[in-house]
């Protein structure tokens, strides 16, 4: 796939997508306030925080899903919202939460609708774009999947092949919201594993929204802790996720360990000394 190689990535210029004090909500209701982000290149961006927060609402806001009252989220130099929506799909690919697909679609036709923002009235499917749902498929790991229905497939199975239909995309920016809700941990762990590999080897940009703290503490770049709609902490996991941010994003009392084999750290939750008792 044509994507830039990690190493190639100018770390001194402006990265390519930039929230600067955004708002949104929905309506009247604002959910977003004030928002001011830079997304680092070529790197695993993750966002956590209580349920309400405003993760999804700020992921959305930069896939321009939902209008910015205040501020704006720049991709390449250019306000997101004013950008014609075939170059943002061709530039920024985005996964929702929960998507579901047609009945009777097979895994080949799911991952080829990835291909549609390249498609013109010039330009049809092509052998570039066989290629592209070939190679994407591989990545994640569902081509033995191809010919079957969608539905027939386990929830990390279908999870992969949204993936691979994000990857048909072809965009080096990647935003998904709760890739990994409702999976095993293994399948959890995998899907991670292979965010990071698109990151680190393929050079692409990826962001995404997450519940489980020690996944995104294991495997972000860049992480994002929100709270209220606004920004508590942000920065490297060694940094940003320590047990006074835990506390004050999620009122959680907690431990903050060192994993010995990674590196990284692990929330352990303090338990009560009268609930210790009990236990004993």
């Amino acid at each position: 796939m044509n994507v830039p190689n990690r190493n190639m990535i100018d770390q001194n210029r402006r990265p390519r997508l930039v929230v600067e004090r955004v708002s949104s909500g929905y309506g009247s209701t604002p959910i977003v306030r004030d928002v001011s982000l830079a997304i680092p290149d070529a790197a695993l961006t993750i966002l956590v925080g209580p349920n309400g927060c405003g993760k999804s609402t700020l992921l959305k806001t930069m896939a321009r899903v939902l209008p910015a009252s205040g501020g704006r989220v720049v991709l390449d130099g250019r306000p997101v919202h004013g950008m014609p929506t075939r170059d943002v799909a061709r530039r920024l690919a985005l996964l929702p939460q929960g998507p579901v697909a047609p009945e009777g679609l097979s895994v080949r036709e799911l991952v080829a609708q990835g291909r549609y923002p390249h498609q013109t009235l010039l330009r049809q499917w092509s052998r570039a774009d066989a290629r592209a749902v070939e190679a994407a498929m591989e990545a994640a790991d569902v081509v033995r999947f191809a010919d079957r229905p969608v539905s027939d497939l386990s929830g990390g199975q279908r999870q992969r092949c949204w993936m691979a239909m994000v990857l048909a995309q072809e965009t080096d920016i990647i935003l998904l919201d709760e890739p990994t809700t409702f999976l095993d941990l293994k399948v959890q762990v995998d899907l991670m594993r292979l965010l990071r590999r698109i990151a680190q080897e393929d050079g692409r940009t990826v962001v995404m929204v997450l519940h489980e703290l020690n996944v995104a503490a294991a495997f972000a770049d860049l992480l994002v802790m929100m709270r209220g709609g606004r920004l508590v902490a942000q920065g490297p996991v060694g940094t940003a996720f320590t047990a006074g941010a835990l506390r004050e994003v999620f009122g959680l009392e907690a431990s903050v360990l060192t994993d010995p084999a990674s590196g990284r750290p692990v929330c352990v939750p303090l338990v009560a000394p009268r609930m210790a008792v009990a236990a004993e």
